[in-house]
């Protein structure tokens, strides 16, 4: 009866290794669905964008059966940790705040930040510069950020809500100004549009591919920023009890930049190579 009970326990043990196994190559990815060209959805409501393509494409090198699922952006993280899928793709930066409640693969592109107004605003007077780091800012850098404080002072600023973009317009580094948060991208895009609100704050290609439906009425204002808030790069979001998958993702990213896949979808998406 021991060797019977021990025989029963060990075959059911090596189907449950076996089932673990099967379900280990099949996992779920987390997406918004509303933020373009990184995420969005089509006519028909199917999920597509960069990150979608370079899901499927991740997921071939894995040799994994992947779903994409769509997700809030402000329950993102907490639909992650609850175990409603198993990564996320999201236009998601990697920053220190986010690092202590998941764990974030290599960058696979970068998000470089910036204002937008629309082309018959007093706003447009404002220069740009390419490019500021916030990881080391310079003294022309600074004083650009000086200028751009004083024309933004007082306006009001549209923003996606749980965002390093908020962070970086409630950080005080640019001044005191009136922060509007919103739901989606989308949401603030209308009310820039209408003129609800004096200017928006997102990433440089989410206006960009704005600009494109809209009939080019918004146009970028003062320099990009990168580093500091705005973290190091978008990465894929992982458990942190999930260390199998972060080595899965990091190896998968590595050869789809060796391919030149990340940097095809790049270009295809955002018309530039943003990978990293």
């Amino acid at each position: 009866m021991k060797t019977f009970n021990k025989l029963f326990i060990t075959f059911f043990a090596s189907l449950f290794l076996l089932s673990g196994n099967a379900f280990s190559d099949n996992i779920k990815i987390g997406t918004e669905g509303a933020y373009p060209p990184w995420n969005a959805k089509d006519a028909s409501g199917k999920l597509i964008g960069f990150e979608v393509d370079l899901a499927t494409e991740l997921c071939k090198i894995m040799s994994k059966n992947c779903t994409i699922v769509e997700q809030d952006w402000d329950g993102m993280i907490p639909a992650l940790q609850s175990g409603k899928f198993d990564a996320i793709m999201a236009g998601m930066s990697i920053t220190d705040e986010r690092k202590q409640k998941i764990n974030f693969s290599q960058g696979y592109a970068d998000e470089v930040a910036s204002f937008a107004t629309l082309k018959s605003s007093k706003l447009l007077k404002i220069k740009t510069i390419e490019s500021i780091s916030l990881n080391d800012i310079s003294a022309k850098e600074q004083k650009t950020l000086n200028k751009l404080k004083k024309s933004l002072e007082g306006k009001t600023i549209g923003v996606q809500s749980g965002t390093i973009f908020q962070n970086f317009l409630e950080s005080g580094l640019i001044g005191k100004v009136k922060v509007l948060t919103y739901k989606t991208q989308d949401e603030v895009n209308l009310d820039l549009s209408s003129g609800r609100i004096d200017a928006a704050l997102a990433a440089a290609v989410a206006f960009a591919d704005y600009n494109e439906k809209a009939g080019n009425t918004v146009s970028l204002i003062g320099p990009t920023f990168s580093g500091g808030t705005f973290g190091n790069g978008v990465g894929v979001g992982v458990r942190k009890d999930n260390q199998n998958l972060l080595i899965d993702f990091n190896s998968a990213i590595d050869k789809a930049r060796k391919k030149g896949i990340i940097k095809k979808l790049a270009i295809k998406h955002f018309g530039f190579d943003a990978s990293m």
